[in-house]
């Protein structure tokens, strides 16, 4: 019977502690995602300013980190990250999760085919406000809570 009651505490404590590691985990992951998005966003700025000084170079490095960042976000919105932690990000992500991750894929894309034109089109602002801004965009409008 003793051997009941301690198996039953063991079974109760490992289900306690996963518990708590998962919503540690979803807390690492909501942070992890969070300073993903804000990395880019402060990159792409960092991309418009130098791309308008006609600095391509230094401006193209930074568009393959924005792109590997998305790209790595695709792997940042498990099912036990849906809520909690100021996550900022809407139900639908997990919804409508095969069209945000084609979203977040095309991004990546975009920002590797924004390496390619930067330094053949006439005014840098159109393909920049349509390959990074543009996905930025319909982002933030379908799947990221006002703020």
């Amino acid at each position: 019977m003793s051997n009941i009651g301690i198996s039953l505490f063991l079974i109760f404590s490992i289900l306690i502690g996963s518990n708590a590691y998962s919503e540690q985990s979803a807390e690492d992951i909501i942070k992890e995602r969070k300073a993903l998005f804000s990395k880019n966003y402060k990159t792409a700025k960092r991309v418009q300013a130098l791309s308008a000084k006609g600095e391509f170079d230094k401006a193209k490095e930074l568009m393959i980190v924005m792109s590997e960042n998305y790209k790595d976000l695709l792997e940042l919105f498990p099912e036990n990250s849906k809520e909690g932690f100021k996550t900022g990000s809407l139900p639908i992500i997990w919804d409508d999760k095969e069209n945000f991750n084609t979203l977040m894929q095309k991004s990546s894309d975009d920002m590797i085919k924004l390496t390619s034109i930067i330094e053949t089109v006439e005014d840098v602002n159109i393909p920049i406000r349509e390959l990074m801004w543009g996905n930025c965009k319909a982002c933030h409008s379908k799947y990221r809570e006002e703020h």
